[in-house]
């Protein structure tokens, strides 16, 4: 991982969550993390890593996800074992 993924991994752990984080940014740290990233239909993103499953909508019309995005993907992290 790099500079900006890892920061992209600490913003998700923080608390209070966070509504500024880009939907690129996230999805580069899967990415990073070895996770198989596939379009769904419409907004939907299937994210797999580590044997764990997940479906998240990228935001839209702006790119920068919301609290409750943010709770999702960091529930997911945790249940794929990664920390920051």
């Amino acid at each position: 991982m790099n500079k900006k993924q890892r920061q992209t991994l600490q913003k998700i752990f923080e608390k209070p969550e966070r509504s500024d984080i880009s939907w690129n940014d996230i999805d580069g740290l899967f990415i990073a993390l070895g996770a198989e990233v596939t379009e769904g239909k419409g907004s939907r993103v299937r994210v797999a890593l580590n044997e764990v499953r997940a479906v998240f909508h990228r935001p839209h019309p702006k790119r920068v996800t919301n609290k409750g995005s943010v709770k999702s993907v960091r529930r997911f992290l945790i249940e794929s074992g990664v920390k920051p």
